[in-house]
């Protein structure tokens, strides 16, 4: 008797998200009197927050199929907004890290970004290889460290007022370049997840680490570069952030690393490590973005957000073991 095929993971996840808007749609009608689907600034304005996080959650689906998970991401991006933000200001605004007499190219306070962001990553990825404590505790304390030093770097105080070279980063292509960066940072990382030994590679340490270390793979290592990965989206993200806001401040990024964690986990990303695709980790990034906008539409307090969202993240972690342990009777 022939099996029944099944739909692929990412196909159901989609068919979820267009349930999701459709619900809201009907319920805008009967509730507000107005369409949720209809309305372009708001429809923008989703896909502009969900980018920001999107990009965070490419990273960190990494670190989940690894097996691992990332706390530090919100803190990560303050940090790293604080210190690219002193480079990216124009030399005719007031200065409160160091003096700068001429503008700097985009690309600086760019690449000051990303390394903080890959420093942090690295030093996650050495303290769980080398000294062997959980992934929750050495990015734990790295979450409380970073959001410290975002403090410290400049005082507690913001920073505004930058180049527009920098600005464009998150306003140019008519206020859409952080969808552009989100869906090229996915779209390259769904073909190294897919198609390169180092996605196999990511995939065989979370399915299986003994397995992985006895085919020849340098375990610690490749979790170094997967955590450095992570670290690195996460400084792009915050500089997208701060070009769009045009401000850097030390108590940004605040629940980020808990909403990327949510945006892989109802994409599919199991958190038992070794299943999970970037795709539909973007499909997830959008299911959550639709659903805090549309509860902000039909006037839901926020806690009551907040409590929705952690329903939302428990049952899909049901399911997901719900499916695991199907998968073991079958096996």
């Amino acid at each position: 008797m022939a099996s029944k095929k099944r739909l692929p993971q990412e196909v159901s996840i989609f068919l979820v998200l267009i349930g999701i808007a459709a619900f809201f749609e009907i319920l805008g009608w009967f509730i507000v009197g107005q369409s949720f689907l209809t309305n372009v600034s708001r429809l923008q304005i989703i896909i502009l927050q969900v980018s920001v996080i999107g990009i965070i959650a490419v990273g960190v689906t990494q670190v989940i199929i690894t097996g691992g998970i990332d706390l530090s991401s919100g803190s990560v991006v303050a940090m790293c907004a604080m210190v690219a933000a002193t480079f990216a200001q124009s030399s005719n605004w007031p200065k409160i890290v160091h003096p700068s007499l001429v503008d700097m190219p985009f690309i600086v306070p760019l690449m000051i970004g990303l390394l903080v962001g890959a420093l942090a990553g690295f030093i996650n990825g050495w303290l769980i290889t080398k000294t062997k404590i959980p992934p929750f505790i050495a990015t734990l304390g790295m979450m409380v460290t970073a959001r410290g030093i975002a403090r410290w770097y400049t005082d507690g105080s913001p920073v505004s007022g930058f180049t527009e070279s920098f600005a464009m980063l998150g306003n140019g292509l008519d206020r859409w370049m952080p969808v552009v960066v989100f869906l090229l940072v996915a779209a390259i990382f769904h073909v190294v997840m897919r198609y390169t030994r180092f996605g196999k590679f990511t995939y065989a340490i979370g399915a299986n680490p003994q397995a992985a270390r006895v085919s020849g793979i340098n375990i610690d290592t490749h979790l170094i570069k997967v955590y450095m990965i992570a670290g690195l989206l996460t400084g792009l993200a915050a500089m997208v952030a701060i070009a769009r806001i045009k401000t850097a401040q030390a108590g940004m990024g605040l629940m980020y690393e808990l909403d990327a964690i949510a945006a892989a986990v109802i994409g599919g990303v199991s958190l038992s490590g070794g299943r999970g695709r970037i795709t539909g980790t973007v499909i997830g990034a959008l299911i959550l973005g639709v659903m805090l906008s549309g509860f902000t539409f039909l006037r839901v307090d926020a806690y009551y957000q907040d409590i929705i969202k952690g329903c939302i993240i428990v049952a899909a972690v049901v399911v997901d073991q719900y499916r695991q342990g199907k998968r073991s009777k079958k096996t």
